[in-house]
């Protein structure tokens, strides 16, 4: 206490001082209008610079957070793009009642989100492929069998066989899963094989990667009489409930005819550059395990993606 009182008595012309300084400036501000204006707005404008750095220091250190937001959002969105198996249903083409009270609510209400068959109510919004967005951990692709981690599992809905997309298109096949993460097969994998076909004229094909250059794919299985064109989009095909039909594979680069074969060599631009891959989709396939059981009841051997 004593040191206190002894720094205050020390310097108590600058206190004095400072303090009549204060009370000046209080005074001035208060009974000018004109000087109170001015203060203000230079203080809001020093405030202003302060408050917006500190919210980019916050925003900062919020991008993660604000990232896993703009992945789930994204999520919805693109499935969006996936039509579900019900989506044509119409409730018109149901036997309905042509009264002017039936007619009245149709034209009221549209079409309806969900259809009533029997006693099975059937949405028709209802996504037939939902997706579970994922953040990519770890990932290689020099390898001749590449896999990549994700940070989502079994507690997030992930299970082996779940197809993996990215914005720009197919990634791989989930081969196992934690309760917390999950090892994906990538489509650069030697026994990776996804059914797929040219967009132009349809025609199925079957995209393997040969252990070679991470960019380009080999599509396999296309007839020496289909006409080709450098450019053309390969999508996936669809038949193997895996993947939605049509996301996109890439792009045909170039083509030769060997002359023991009876296909196409068909060197494929991937459209996924798996080099700064950073988020991808988990494809949660509902009609996969309705067609897999009927295929297995018939004997049939279904289109499905070899893994290892």
């Amino acid at each position: 206490m004593g040191n206190l009182f002894a720094f205050l008595f020390r310097y108590r012309g600058i206190l004095v001082f400072a303090l009549l300084e204060v009370l000046s400036l209080f005074l001035l501000v208060r009974n000018s209008s004109y000087q109170r204006a001015a203060f203000f707005n230079s203080a809001n404008s020093y405030v202003g610079q302060v408050l917006d750095l500190r919210t980019r220091i916050y925003d900062y250190f919020r991008l993660v957070e604000v990232n896993h937001e703009l992945v789930k959002e994204n999520a919805l969105l693109r499935q969006q793009l996936y039509r579900p198996d019900l989506s044509t249903r119409e409730a018109d083409s149901l036997p309905i009642k042509k009264d002017s009270l039936t007619q009245a609510r149709l034209a009221l209400l549209g079409r309806p989100d969900s259809l009533l068959l029997g006693l099975r109510q059937l949405p028709t919004r209802d996504p037939d492929y939902p997706l579970i967005p994922a953040r990519v951990v770890s990932n290689t692709q020099r390898r001749v069998d590449n896999f990549l981690t994700l940070n989502v599992g079994s507690l997030d809905g992930v299970r082996p066989g779940m197809g993996v997309v990215a914005a720009a298109g197919v990634v791989g096949r989930v081969l196992v899963s934690s309760e917390h993460y999950a090892t994906i097969t990538s489509v650069l994998h030697s026994k990776t094989a996804i059914s797929s076909r040219i967009q132009r004229d349809g025609t199925i094909g079957t995209i393997r990667w040969l252990g070679e250059d991470p960019a380009y794919v080999l599509l396999d299985n296309i007839p020496r009489q289909n006409k080709l064109v450098r450019g053309d989009t390969v999508v996936t095909s669809g038949y193997n409930a895996v993947f939605p039909e049509g996301v996109m594979v890439g792009t045909i680069e170039s083509f030769v005819k060997e002359p023991d074969k009876n296909f196409w060599t068909i060197k494929v631009r991937l459209a996924v550059n798996f080099s700064n891959l950073a988020y991808v989709y988990v494809v949660n396939s509902r009609p996969k395990i309705e067609r897999d059981t009927l295929e297995a009841r018939a004997g049939v051997k279904p289109e499905t993606d070899d893994q290892p």
